[in-house]
């Protein structure tokens, strides 16, 4: 039998010390002192304020928060903004993360190798998805430490305020200063958070003059608002928009002012009455915002003459973030997932059903002739394989092409093009490339993604071209890697595009018959 070791350490004329364990990581923020924690070598810390409560402040712009001096734990995620429940799909469950729900909300979380150290690392700002109406910067596919770890960058996720809560757009119903930027303070509340993240590079690790912000889905519609507004200019350098159906334009005022109208009338106010519908208790509003037309779900920036003077890439792209390259796209098929998750039978169409389950998505053109374009062009397709062809064409694949058109015709920085192709096996394969599926490879999280990516060598092989990819633009304005081929900049004459799929491969104008068909539709607006 061994000798204990304080037996054996006494024998030696020696006294036994207990190993003390490393002190938690403490970062001095500009608002006072945090610790974290360490994962992998990376330094995490969850929950940070970068603003005060917004609780008594609703529909407000938020407030610097008080100081404090003793430092405050930051090893879990805050609460999120109150919300109503969107649709809800097992692909999602490796994801989950749910928290509290308050007007309490405006926290960030930060992953890095570094503190204070000296070195300017590029610090990546995440936008989450949902639209502007639900999410939050704490799903588990969010979880930055395998992406800091691997590109040794800075990466940060934030909490804002989300539907009527940060865009219920009051200043067509009443004239009190308080509520004047009432439809955008969920986007102000972004801008203060890249102030942060200006304030506190240095402590965090980072280059407060190489910031790129890049979101998925509703994440990427929010990326086009923030290029459009005067007030984030210089917060970021460099812009990426994964998969953005909104990202063209928010709603127009007069939208806006409609669904401010039906909230306050829903909540048995008068136009009058803002005071009330602003001290309303939480729940109260809750219930009104879900018996509303919107049930809780349709917000969006306006443009105010103020914070957001216009549209962000309608009628053309917005002259304020000109300087700062764009790197743009989507899935191939988007909606397998975004309608076929809630109606199944579109995997199933018949040819006679296809006209009239296509035609929302082909109001404006000659559906008729368009349906026979696809046909005749993609003769061995099924009736659902047109129908997911003309969904995601006209909501997110054409919405991208527009966006980098117009963001090239208007000159200054580049604009990088792709298309995810890489085909999930999950569900024997049915979901192809859905929407979404692009955070598992970005974040390099495959293992967290597990229920929509699957597992194994070629979801690896997915992140790790994609992730590089992503770290390389942040770093650089241009995500060309060893792994990739020539990646060349997006024009209208080539329209080179670079198709991530287990061979990657640069394919020039890859949808030229959906683009031909499409061209003389409006350009859609999202849902």
């Amino acid at each position: 039998m061994k000798p204990m070791v304080g037996v054996a350490l006494a024998a030696v004329g020696m006294t036994a010390v207990a190993a003390r364990p490393d002190p938690a990581p403490l970062l001095r923020t500009s608002y006072g002192p945090v610790t974290g924690l360490r994962d992998q070598g990376v330094y995490v810390f969850k929950g940070v304020r970068y603003a005060a409560s917004t609780e008594g402040r609703r529909f407000q712009p938020s407030t610097a928060p008080a100081r404090w001096a003793q430092p405050l734990p930051a090893t879990d995620y805050a609460a999120q903004c109150p919300q109503v429940a969107g649709g809800d799909t097992h692909l999602f469950e490796s994801w989950k993360n749910e928290r509290p729900a308050s007007e309490d909300c405006l926290f960030l979380n930060v992953w890095t190798r570094g503190l204070n150290d000296g070195k300017k690392r590029p610090i990546m700002v995440w936008l989450h998805g949902g639209g502007y109406v639900t999410g939050s910067g704490a799903a588990n596919g969010y979880d930055g430490v395998r992406l800091a770890r691997r590109g040794d960058v800075v990466l940060v996720t934030i909490n804002h305020r989300l539907n009527a809560f940060g865009y219920l757009h009051l200043s067509g119903i009443t004239n009190d200063p308080r509520y004047a930027d009432a439809g955008n303070v969920g986007s102000l509340d972004i801008i203060r958070a890249l102030q942060w993240v200006r304030d506190n590079a240095a402590a965090i690790g980072g280059d407060a003059g190489n910031v790129t912000i890049f979101g998925e889905s509703g994440g990427a519609a929010k990326v086009a608002t923030l290029m459009a507004m005067p007030g984030a200019r210089g917060l970021f350098h460099k812009a990426i928009g994964q998969s953005g159906s909104m990202s063209l334009s928010g709603f127009t005022p007069e939208v806006g002012t409609a669904i401010a109208r039906d909230l306050i009338a829903t909540a048995k106010l008068s136009p009058t009455d803002i005071d009330t519908l602003a001290t309303m208790p939480l729940d109260s509003f809750m219930t009104a915002m879900r018996a509303s037309r919107s049930r809780g779900a349709n917000f969006r920036p306006v443009p105010d003459g103020r914070s957001m003077p216009r549209q962000p890439f309608d009628p053309d792209a917005t002259p304020v973030s000109r300087d700062v390259p764009l790197l743009v796209g989507t899935n191939r098929t988007e909606t397998t997932l975004l309608i076929g998750a809630a109606a199944p039978g579109v995997f199933n169409l018949s040819w006679d059903a296809l006209p009239a389950r296509a035609a929302p998505f082909l109001a404006g053109g000659d559906a008729a002739a368009i349906i026979a374009g696809l046909r005749a062009a993609y003769p061995a397709e099924s009736a659902s394989d047109i129908f997911f062809r003309i969904s995601t064409q006209r909501q997110y694949r054409r919405t991208a092409i527009t966006q980098a058109e117009r963001k090239v015709t208007g000159g200054g920085a580049p604009v990088f093009m792709y298309r995810l192709d890489w085909e999930t096996p999950v569900d024997g394969g049915k979901w192809r490339t859905p929407h979404a599926l692009d955070i598992a490879f970005v974040f390099d999280n495959v293992a967290r993604s597990t229920s929509i990516s699957g597992s194994g060598p070629a979801q690896q092989r997915m992140a790790d071209l994609m992730s590089d990819a992503w770290i390389a633009f942040a770093r650089t304005g241009n995500p060309a890697t060893k792994a990739l081929p020539t990646w060349p900049r997006y024009d209208v004459q080539r329209r080179a595009t670079m198709i991530f799929d287990t061979t990657p491969r640069v394919m020039n104008d890859p949808d030229p018959v959906e683009r031909r068909l499409f061209e003389n539709l409006p350009v859609s607006r999202g849902q």
